[in-house]
C-alpha cells in the first residue's frame, strides 16, 4: 500500500482545479477562465486498489502585492512543505515564464520528488510538446514528465500511475469513503464566488469575497443567506445589475449547483456589501477565511 500528500502547484490558470475535479469525477474545486480563481487549499482524496493519493489543490503561485495575494501564495508554498510529492503543472498553451521560474527555484530549495504535468496539450502541436518535455527535463530532476489534457481527460490515468509510483509506502490516512475535507458551507461560498468570477468583468472577481451568513436545513429545504463583499459602491451596483438582473443570475446559477451538490431544494438569498479595502485588512481577511 502507498499513501501520501500530493501538492499540486503551478502558475495561475494552469489547470490545477480542473485536474483535481477530473481525477475525482466530481466538482470540489471551482474553476473559471480567469487566473487566480482558487484562493484556498483544498484536499481531494483518490483511493486506488494499492494506494491512497491525497491531492492538495493550491492557489496559483504569482508575484503578490496585496495582503490577500501574499496569504494566497504563502498557502501554496506551504503545500510544498506539507506534501510527500509535488505535482508541478504547466499550461503549455499559455506559458507564464516568470511564475514557472519562481516555482522551479522553490522546487530546487526542497528535497521533494516532483512529477511534471504538461497540461493543455490538446491546444498545441505535438512537436511543441516533445520539445517542451526536453527543455523542462533540463531544468529539474523530475521523477517523470507527463503531457496531459485535464479538460479532455487525456493521459490523466497515466499521470496517476506515475504519481502512485513515487508515493511512500504506508497505510490509508483517510477513511475509504472520504473524498475531500471541505465542508458544505465552504463549498457554498466557493460556488457563489465561482459565479461572480464567471459572470462579471475582470475587475469585480478580484475585488470580491463571499461569506455564508447562515445555513439552515429545514426538512427538505436548505435556507442559505450569503453576502458578496466588494470594495467600492460602484462595484456593488455592478454586482446587483440593472433592476437586480446580475445578482439574480448569480443566485440562480449558484442555487442550481448547490442543489445538485446537496440533493435538496435550496432557498438562496444573496446580499451585496461594501467592505472597503478588505484585501489589505487583516481583520476582514480573517473574518472572510483567508
Amino acid at each position: 500500500m502507498r499513501s501520501g500528500f500530493v501538492g499540486i502547484i503551478g502558475a495561475p490558470n494552469a489547470g490545477k482545479s480542473t485536474l483535481l475535479n477530473q481525477i475525482l469525477g466530481q466538482k470540489i474545486s471551482i474553476t473559471s477562465k480567469k487566473p487566480q480563481t482558487t484562493r484556498d487549499r483544498i484536499l481531494g482524496i483518490v483511493n486506488q486498489p494499492q494506494s491512497q493519493m491525497i491531492f492538495i489543490d493550491t492557489p496559483g503561485i504569482h508575484k503578490s502585492t496585496s495582503l490577500l495575494n501574499r496569504r494566497i501564495v504563502d498557502a501554496a508554498l506551504q503545500a510544498l512543505e506539507d506534501a510527500d510529492l509535488i505535482l508541478f503543472m504547466v499550461d503549455v498553451a499559455s506559458r507564464n515564464h516568470s511564475a514557472e521560474k519562481l516555482i522551479v527555484s522553490q522546487l530546487k530549495k526542497r528535497d521533494k520528488p516532483v512529477v511534471l504535468a504538461l497540461n493543455k496539450i490538446d491546444l498545441v502541436k505535438k512537436s511543441d510538446v516533445y520539445s517542451l518535455v526536453t527543455s523542462f527535463s533540463d531544468l529539474h530532476d523530475f521523477k517523470s514528465v507527463v503531457p496531459i489534457s485535464a479538460q479532455k481527460n487525456i493521459q490523466v490515468e497515466t499521470l496517476l500511475e506515475e504519481v502512485e509510483k513515487v508515493l511512500p509506502k504506508g497505510p490509508m490516512l483517510y477513511p475509504e469513503e472520504t473524498f475531500t475535507d471541505v465542508s458544505e458551507t465552504f463549498m457554498v461560498k466557493e460556488i457563489i464566488r465561482e459565479k461572480v468570477f464567471r459572470l462579471t468583468g475582470m475587475e469585480i472577481p478580484y475585488s470580491s469575497a463571499v461569506t455564508v451568513d447562515s445555513f439552515d436545513v429545514e426538512n427538505r429545504l436548505v435556507v442559505i443567506h450569503a453576502s458578496i463583499h466588494v470594495v467600492r459602491d460602484s462595484q456593488k451596483g455592478i454586482i446587483i445589475g440593472k433592476k437586480g438582473g446580475m445578482l439574480t443570475r448569480i443566485g440562480a446559477k449558484a442555487r442550481k449547483d448547490i442543489e445538485e451538490m446537496m440533493g435538496k431544494k435550496v432557498l438562496l438569498k444573496l446580499f451585496v456589501k461594501v467592505s472597503k479595502n478588505w484585501s489589505n485588512n487583516k481583520r476582514l481577511l480573517n473574518e472572510f477565511g483567508y
